[in-house]
């Protein structure tokens, strides 16, 4: 089976220090704005895209840490990557998981994608998504009005909607956002930089 190309490189996610500093930063330089924005997390775009950039307050997620106490905690935490469709994006799930390459994370109602995210052998992150809404604006829309109640997302099983689509479930049915919980818990390399709760 040959993997699925995706269509588009979508955004990058940064982990900072310097939150403020960097949120002005991507507006001034980019003509940025932000599409959804707390004190920890800030999702930008400078195009029709929903976002092109996403920042991670550090200071939030690990109030003790700082700059140099481990290597890898600032910077890149994923590059994301569009498909055109669910079944595309799933079709390659299967394909790579035929050569043992598979997802650390699977999350739909991330909001506005379904994503999968792996990881590279070197630890490099990114994610291979697919639009949940039909446009940019509805996209934008849900950030601004929805996004706050579970900007995480919900896990779910690929196999499983792999199978209900093959059996002809339409995308749209499963794209649809039905619930804001469980909240999933953060996987990856950014859950690593998290201190447990105390």
């Amino acid at each position: 089976m040959v993997p699925v190309r995706p269509s588009k490189m979508a955004h990058v996610v940064y982990r900072t220090r310097r939150f403020d500093e960097m949120l002005r930063w991507y507006q001034t330089v980019f003509g940025a704005k932000v599409q959804y924005g707390n004190p920890a997390l800030a999702f930008l775009t400078f195009d029709d895209e929903h976002h092109r950039f996403a920042l991670a307050n550090m200071a939030v997620f690990q109030p003790n840490g700082s700059e140099s106490d481990r290597q890898g905690a600032i910077g890149v935490d994923h590059v994301g990557y569009t498909y055109p469709s669910l079944r595309d994006l799933l079709e390659n799930y299967a394909s790579l998981k035929e050569k043992n390459i598979i997802p650390y994370w699977c999350i739909i109602h991330h909001g506005i994608t379904a994503s999968l995210y792996y990881a590279d052998p070197d630890g490099n992150q990114m994610e291979f998504q697919v639009d949940s809404l039909s446009s940019s604006e509805e996209a934008s829309s849900f950030m601004a009005a929805m996004f706050s109640r579970n900007p995480l997302g919900v896990e779910f099983d690929p196999e499983e909607w792999l199978a209900r689509l093959r059996a002809g479930t339409p995308e749209a049915e499963l794209l649809v956002r039905k619930t804001h919980e469980p909240v999933s818990p953060l996987r990856g390399a950014f859950a690593r930089f998290i201190e447990p709760p105390q």
